[in-house]
């Protein structure tokens, strides 16, 4: 077994120390010590040091009748870095900048053209949200699949629609853009701050102006080969395609019971091929029909599957796609500007 080397060591305790107060905000040293278990050199160390690349800074002090390095606050540098989640929709973009500490700094929403040219229309809300901020990372969530090593992409259906878009936006925007399938992102949000938070496995079936699932195994995003991992509305039940017997304007008018009766066949789909044991109802359908919508999906895939399998309803707060891409961006971002200012001989 090999030991970790000095420099090693010490770009594990610093980046221990960097996500301690990402979770918690603003520590002191003798807090430091506490939560990492570190000695008081190594905290003294690790503080000077990330202080001199312009991570973190001394916020203040804490308590009143205190005074002296023990007693000062140290947080990270927000503005150290900047990103950017975006959500393509068929109709608009909408845009969320963050700083690095996950802090909105900007917003801005296009509604789409009938024959738009995308790439100047994500650039462009891009660049309002940013408001003059460089940005590191920009996220992309669109309809369809995008191929997980090439980036090509078939973008769903959407106006104006190339597959080399990825491509073509780094071009533009002059960063590290990275672009991914929609739901996958919105499943990313669920398991971070949603209904599947802390759980290994699950599927999140997308319910909205299009239909399509995500899937999450061993705690990972599985795309497929090709990007193709999910793609449940393509599925064909009595002749009718899935995506057609969940699009908002069939199912206008129908009560839960018939709506839940469409659901759960792409649900007994999901949970006989993976048994995930939970499947999130996300998108505009799922969220709307909350707690009961699910409940009456459950008590039908319990007649069907002998796999036990919860079904719960969203609890992602707002756009879970634009909230997705934004986490995604903020951990390509942070493991590289972390990891910019640690030696060479870790890169």
């Amino acid at each position: 077994m090999k030991t970790a080397t000095p420099t090693m060591a010490r770009a594990i305790n610093d980046r221990l120390a960097l996500d301690l107060l990402l979770e918690r905000g603003p520590l002191t040293a003798p807090q430091l010590r506490t939560l990492t278990g570190l000695s008081r050199p190594t905290v003294s160390d690790l503080i000077e040091r990330l202080r001199a690349d312009g991570l973190i800074e001394a916020t203040g002090e804490t308590g009143e009748d205190r005074r002296g390095p023990n007693a000062r606050l140290y947080g990270l540098v927000a503005g150290r870095a900047h990103v950017a989640g975006v959500d393509l929709r068929r109709d608009a973009v909408h845009v969320a900048v963050a700083d690095i500490a996950g802090n909105q700094a900007g917003a801005a929403t296009r509604p789409l053209p009938p024959e738009p040219d995308l790439v100047e229309q994500v650039a462009g809300a891009v660049a309002e949200a940013a408001g003059g901020l460089v940005l590191h990372t920009v996220v992309l969530g669109a309809p369809g699949l995008v191929h997980p090593r090439t980036g090509l992409s078939t973008c769903g259906g959407l106006p104006g629609a190339r597959p080399d878009l990825l491509h073509a936006l780094r071009d533009r925007l002059g960063v590290r853009v990275v672009m991914e399938n929609e739901v996958n992102l919105a499943a990313i949000a669920e398991h971070r701050d949603g209904a599947a938070a802390g759980r290994d496995d699950f599927a999140l079936l997308w319910l909205d102006d299009g239909v399509g699932a995500a899937i999450v195994l061993d705690g990972r995003l599985r795309r497929g080969a090709s990007g193709g991992a999910g793609e449940v509305g393509l599925l064909r039940f009595q002749g009718t395609d899935f995506c057609r017997l969940l699009e908002p304007g069939g199912i206008r008018g129908l009560g839960g019971d018939r709506i839940a009766g469409r659901i759960v066949e792409g649900v007994f789909a999901l949970v006989a091929v993976l048994d995930p044991g939970l499947v999130v109802l996300g998108g505009t359908t799922g969220r709307e029909g909350g707690d009961h919508l699910a409940a009456l999906v459950a008590e039908r895939l319990a007649g069907l599957s002998p796999a036990p399998t919860e079904v719960c309803a969203t609890a992602v707060e707002g756009d879970a796609i634009l909230r997705g891409a934004v986490l995604t961006a903020l951990d390509l971002t942070r493991d590289s500007v972390f990891m910019q200012s640690r030696p060479k001989a870790l890169a």
